[in-house]
């Protein structure tokens, strides 16, 4: 028993003895085994999952922003609602909850007059108007109206509308065809645009206070611009040739008026006198002609008279009722012959000025206008005669 015990103990020792080593081993192993046991992969650890953000938060942010306004502290509301503005998230707040963040902000911001944020804001908030109540749209479109008046206003317009647009050298941070943005005024802004496969535009401006800018920028596709390009430069080193006379049509030359010179004054006046004669002589005429029916009837009743005969009445004196009978005879006679001679005068007026017409005045160095009247000979039931046209 004691050799079984004491071969036991020596076992046992070994084992121990061995069993250092191996472990030993296992940590001062050669370089390789150590390069590999390194190589290994470490085990994946899960990176942790972004937590949504707390709408409470934005909430408790709103809620001392109210209190302040109420109060009158504009800075302790400025900073409340513009830490609820930059924590609201679409995931957790509604569009209306946005709007309505944006215009308190923008409200804040014209009470401690930073114009040109306020107007920014404003306008956010304004572009989802529909989701807005009736009062506090009103109450931001009067806020925007304040803050525009003290601020320059830039209407931008870029196609294409997905081209990056800076304002000094910094992006702005959305993408559309038309841009509404404010400056403060006095400042001179550079605006470029680019797009991948097109030029790049630029335009420079001085922002006016109170002053509504509009500007275009038009991004041509390179293969456009270059040609372009190098058609401009053909032109300029092309050899300058003059432009082709162009032959104009000879004036044609107008005939002289037949009112031209003294010929023209002459007819003028022949045909006033003609008119005036002719209407004058048919006035006597028809005056005459009243005359001669008055003295018809007078001589008629005279003759009627038992105690009266023609013989006698002509040779009555001139107070009695036959004198007053040979005084209408008498005008009767002067407005007849009157009227006669102002007709005949008229119309020999008339030939006259109307023969002036195919008068060759090649003599007196004026040229004759038998080119301007036409005559046509006239012959009817009624009428026979010739038709004068002509340029009168």
């Amino acid at each position: 028993m004691r050799c079984i015990a004491h071969s036991l103990s020596i076992s046992l020792m070994l084992g121990v003895a061995t069993g250092f080593p191996t472990a030993a081993s296992a940590n001062d192993g050669p370089p390789k085994a150590q390069q590999a046991s390194r190589s290994l992969p470490a085990p994946p650890i899960s990176a942790p999952q972004a937590r949504p953000r707390d709408s409470s938060s934005v909430k408790d942010h709103v809620r001392r922003g109210q209190r302040a306004r109420n109060a009158g502290r504009w800075m302790e509301a400025y900073a409340a609602y513009k830490a609820a503005f930059e924590a609201a998230d679409p995931t957790t707040s509604t569009e209306r909850e946005r709007a309505e963040i944006a215009g308190e902000l923008g409200l804040c911001e014209v009470a401690l007059h930073k114009y040109r944020d306020a107007a920014e804001h404003l306008a956010k908030s304004l572009e989802q108007r529909e989701a807005l109540p009736d009062a506090l749209e009103r109450r931001f479109e009067a806020g925007q109206r304040e803050a525009v008046k003290r601020v320059a206003t830039l209407v931008l317009s870029v196609d294409p509308p997905d081209a990056e647009v800076l304002i000094g050298g910094e992006r702005v941070g959305r993408t559309a065809r038309t841009y509404t943005l404010f400056f403060e005024p006095g400042k001179h802004v550079m605006v470029r645009a680019h797009a991948p496969g097109r030029t790049e535009a630029f335009q420079s401006f001085r922002s006016v206070v109170g002053a509504e800018h509009e500007m275009t920028l038009e991004l041509l596709p390179l293969a456009v611009a270059s040609s372009a390009n190098e058609a401009s430069s053909a032109k300029d080193t092309a050899p300058a040739t003059p432009p082709p006379l162009r032959t104009l049509p000879a004036a044609r030359a107008q005939a002289p008026s037949p009112w031209a010179s003294w010929p023209g004054t002459l007819r003028i006046t022949g045909i006033a006198v003609t008119t005036a004669g002719v209407t004058v002589g048919t006035i006597l005429m028809v005056r005459a002609g009243k005359l001669d029916d008055d003295l018809s009837a007078r001589r008629a009743r005279l003759e009627s008279e038992p105690s009266s005969s023609a013989s006698m009445c002509w040779q009555a004196p001139r107070s009695s009722p036959c004198g007053e009978l040979a005084r209408l005879l008498d005008a009767r006679n002067m407005h007849g012959r009157a009227g006669l001679a102002a007709v005949i005068t008229g119309g020999v007026v008339g030939a006259v000025t109307a023969a002036s017409f195919f008068t060759d005045f090649s003599f007196l160095r004026f040229k004759p206008a038998q080119d301007r009247v036409e005559v046509s000979p006239v012959a009817n039931g009624s009428e026979i005669g010739a038709r004068i046209e002509g340029v009168w």
